[in-house]
């Protein structure tokens, strides 16, 4: 399998990794009671339960992007070591801020962010034909 699409394979894992975290933060917080319930009077999740599933959304947001970018420079040929550095940056970047965010560093998560940006800008580039 090519780098761009293990990145991607690493990428999704991460998400799944995430949402256990988040899941097990609500568990704590609210007790497995109420978390297999219908969970119609929960309140908004707070401290580490809520950056949880910040984490976990923003990571979404993000992964939607990567995969599309992904994928047109995988079907459209255009894979080259560009595309494979901005994967691995991307995913490099995003378990960094996944884990800067959990603990709740900012500014540090923020350049981690900002490099994930940075490897799907290197995707996209080439997905149009700049790189």
């Amino acid at each position: 399998m090519i780098i761009e699409l293990q990145m991607l394979v690493a990428s999704a894992a991460l998400l799944f990794v995430l949402i256990m975290i988040q899941a097990q933060a609500r568990i704590s917080a609210e007790g497995l009671q109420r978390m297999a319930g219908n969970r119609d009077d929960l309140g908004q999740p707070t401290g580490f339960s809520a950056r949880a599933k910040r984490t976990v959304e923003n990571h979404i947001e993000g992964l939607v992007m990567f995969t599309a970018f992904v994928l047109a420079a995988v079907l459209a040929h255009r894979t080259n070591a560009w595309t494979a550095l901005g994967a691995q940056i991307f995913f490099y970047s995003r378990l960094a801020h996944a884990a800067l965010y959990l603990v709740g560093t900012p500014w540090l998560r923020s350049l981690a962010f900002m490099a994930g940006v940075a490897g799907m800008a290197l995707i996209f580039l080439t997905d149009v034909g700049v790189l």
